[in-house]
């Protein structure tokens, strides 16, 4: 069983793999998926079916230790029960599907390679959630599947559209970021070290209330529902999952209508022991359940497109499994959830058909539809026994989806961009002068301990209006670039100042980011050696087709810049903010926003530069 979990794991990754090092070949690529598709469907059918032979067990298993010192730890541990049991069987057989369709539904594609790499890529990070066996390992596999779907959004890149709502998505992921790594941070303290949720499961299976101050718990079980309200598309949130349906209909398929919207509701479930003890934060997921199902049933009605009512629909169901979480009924959401997935997984499948069937039918000579006669026929709903005013008041929050995202922007962004765009009035070489001597001034004054807490808060400011300065800065990519590079170097600065003895620590961190800092910048320069970018900013570059290997190097070094799992630097984002709240908990929230700011300004850049098309980016330029 060890053997099957670990194989489970490893099958997609090697899939990844191959397929990236092979020459593009249709055909090529197509045996490759569906051998890699077909082996992990016989690992995971064996893996389930020993698991049922042994009694079905809460079963957990260490395969090694990634990180170690005192008081730290991050276990490469896999948890398998009856929740993993369920999202493991739904995702091979959707995934099994969705690459048997996307074979011949993709055929002559220009991004055939760069989807099967992304799907595999998504399938690997979706394991990893599935078969966490603590929150660490959990939030590594929440940023694969954030960086995947991510891509797909974007898939066609030649259209601006596609390219933006990935990054509208992205903004969500990265706020979500903010809930989990927080709350990741905040079990290791509560619980003293990573929480495995085998243990937790034995203590909500016992009944036994968690030794945790009311107030800190009630804070954790509010990160974790921020991350799940945020990944699943629940209120406020609802606004951007019908825009990441521009991606390919079968990626919408297994992302927004069967696998990643339900992933809200796995950490739900998984954490159930930390949030479901106090009733106040039952009242909160039923309340967020119950307003996502009413503005996700009133907005699908004005939706034009059958790609947006699918998602409004899934929406709605996902808050419905929210109130039952609420409720407690934990078998009832599971059974929910596979039906959901299967159905939202059909439903974009045939859509395509069913639009082509509609177009026939409509450009058909003497079919006999008439439309206004079958208008007679359909039931009388409750929309239309409402007074006029009232229906169309309802018809205008409809089209203008309940607001949701010109709410969010205005609580969470817009304050961001006017603090940032005062932060960039200044001379940026001023900037970077201040910064630094401030930096070094702190640091010259360590050796007094009484200052040493003012001191990193000092930084802290610092860092944070740094990273608001590169997420509003939109005219020069370097200078983004190297503001984000900047805040991670303060990030690391105030925490020295907290604890000197966490040195070694802080040297992990900056082994993952200095590099990638400096390979961007030089692909950077690479790429803007030739164009004027100050002259037409919000001009899609294409450097992804014209200068694709540059592309590659500079999309790496976003992963690295911004501590995705491919560099000690996650490792390192997790010390540094273990090592800030050590004083006191509070030290660790500028730290964590500034990281999530820094991925935005820093997705940003690679979007401006890596996407669009060439010809228009040739013509903006031979006109400027």
């Amino acid at each position: 069983m060890n053997e099957l979990l670990v194989i489970c794991q490893i099958i997609p990754l090697l899939a990844l793999l191959f397929i990236f090092l092979s020459d593009g070949n249709e055909r090529k690529i197509a045996i490759l998926s569906f051998g890699f598709s077909h082996a992990m469907g016989i690992c995971i059918f064996a893996l389930l079916g020993l698991w049922a032979y042994t009694g079905f067990p809460a079963y957990e298993f260490t395969w090694f230790t990634l990180f170690e010192q005192s008081g730290y730890s991050f276990p490469v541990m896999f948890y398998l029960d009856k929740v993993g049991a369920a999202y493991l069987f739904c995702i091979w057989t959707i995934f099994a599907i969705i690459v048997k369709y996307c074979r011949v539904y993709l055929h002559r594609e220009q991004g055939y390679k760069r989807f099967f790499q992304t799907i595999f890529g998504f399938v690997f990070g979706l394991n990893l959630i599935v078969l966490s066996g603590s929150i660490d390992m959990l939030f590594a596999g929440w940023e694969i599947v954030g960086i995947s779907s991510f891509l797909l959004i974007a898939y066609y890149r030649h259209r601006p559209q596609p390219v933006r709502n990935a990054f509208r998505a992205y903004t969500i992921y990265r706020l979500c970021d903010v809930g989990l790594l927080l709350g990741s941070l905040m079990s290791h303290i509560l619980y003293h070290q990573s929480p495995h949720f085998s243990a937790l499961a034995l203590m909500y299976q016992s009944g036994t209330l968690p030794h945790v101050d009311y107030f800190w718990l009630s804070i954790l079980s509010g990160l974790i529902i921020l991350a799940a309200s945020g990944k699943s598309a629940q209120f406020p949130f609802c606004f951007w999952l019908p825009r990441a349906m521009e991606g390919p209909t079968p990626s919408s398929a297994i992302f927004y209508g069967a696998l990643s919207i339900h992933l809200g509701v796995f950490l739900l479930l998984r954490t159930m022991p930390i949030w479901s003890y106090r009733v106040l934060p039952r009242i909160i997921v039923f309340i967020i359940g119950l307003l996502t199902v009413v503005i996700a049933s009133i907005s699908v009605r004005a939706q034009s497109n059958i790609k947006g009512q699918i998602a409004y629909s899934s929406i709605a169901q996902v808050g419905f499994m929210f109130m039952e979480l609420a409720l407690g009924l934990e078998f009832l959401v599971l059974l929910h959830f596979v039906s959901n997935a299967f159905l939202r997984c059909y439903q974009l499948l045939v859509s395509p058909s069913i639009i082509a069937h509609r177009l026939r039918e409509e450009g058909a000579v003497d079919t006999g539809l008439d439309i206004s006669k079958k208008m007679q026929f359909l039931p009388v709903s409750i929309r239309s026994t409402l007074p006029e005013v009232i229906q169309n008041t309802l018809y205008v929050f409809a089209l203008q989806e309940g607001n949701l995202e010109r709410l969010v922007r205005t609580i969470l962004w817009e304050p961001l961009k006017k603090i940032g765009a005062k932060i960039n009035g200044i001379d940026y070489r001023l900037q970077i002068i201040l910064a630094l001597s401030l930096t070094a001034l702190v640091v010259s004054t360590s050796t007094m301990p009484e200052f040493n807490q003012i001191d990193a808060g000092l930084v802290s400011i610092v860092m944070l209006l740094v990273s608001f300065g590169a997420f509003s800065r939109k005219h020069s990519p370097i200078k983004v670039w190297n503001a984000v590079a900047l805040s991670s170097l303060l990030a690391a600065a105030s925490v020295y100042l907290l604890n000197s003895a966490a040195l070694m620590n802080i040297l992990l961190f900056l082994s993952g980011i200095v590099p990638a800092w400096l390979l961007g910048l030089w692909a950077l320069t690479k790429m803007l050696k030739h164009q004027n970018y100050a002259a037409n900013p919000f001009v899609f570059r294409a450097m992804a087709e014209t200068r694709p290997k540059l592309s590659l190097v500079l999309f790496l070094s976003f992963l690295g810049l911004i501590g995705f799992p491919i560099t000690p630097a996650f490792i390192g984002e997790d010390l540094l903010l273990s090592h800030a709240s050590m004083h006191h908990p509070w030290f660790a929230l500028p730290i964590t926003i500034a990281f999530v700011v820094n991925g935005i300004a820093a997705a940003r850049v690679f979007l401006r530069l890596c996407m669009g098309r060439p010809t228009e980016n040739s013509l903006v330029e031979a006109g400027r």
